[in-house]
């Protein structure tokens, strides 16, 4: 376990309602016990960011809000690699989101950036300029600070036969 070194990162703009669940789940995971293995981070919408706060761990978590489709509140729970996306040229860094850093981390850090990497995506109802998260969402998010939190807590990191 020494080289063990969990970041869990939360994505999102909480000015705009449910964009905002990557951040409170974060600071509910401040409020609880977590080993001394794990970092949080609240990204809020810097994909670079990401790929920094991630550089030098062995294991990743991501949390962020996914755009309506007609399920708010469901939860989606899916490996990084499948994510992971090349960032079109252009010469604007605002568009270079989480699912770009997990791609460019991994070209740039090879070895140094996390091997093992979830994401857990959360299917918004609201994304308008709005404080606070709608009840499907906020009832969502409990589940993942709960399923977060025991992937954290387990003694056993191995998600390589997941």
């Amino acid at each position: 376990m020494a080289d063990l070194k969990l970041a869990i990162i939360g994505c999102g703009n909480p000015n705009r309602s449910d964009d905002g669940v990557g951040a409170t789940v974060i600071n509910v995971l401040r409020q609880t016990d977590l080993p001394d293995y794990v970092t949080l981070y609240d990204a809020g919408t810097d994909g670079m960011g990401v790929m920094y706060a991630a550089k030098g761990s062995s294991h990743l978590i991501v949390i962020d809000a996914r755009a309506p489709e007609g399920k708010p509140g469901a939860i989606y729970e899916v490996p990084g690699e499948i994510l992971a996306a090349p960032k079109e040229q252009s010469m604007n860094l605002h568009d270079f989101r989480w699912d770009h850093a997990l791609y460019a981390g991994r070209k740039i850090y090879g070895d140094e950036f996390p091997e093992f990497v979830k994401v857990f995506l959360i299917e918004a109802q609201a994304l308008e300029l709005n404080i606070g998260l709608t009840e499907k969402v906020a009832h969502a998010a409990t589940e993942v600070i709960q399923q977060v939190h025991s992937l954290a807590c387990s003694p056993n990191l191995d998600w390589s036969s997941e």
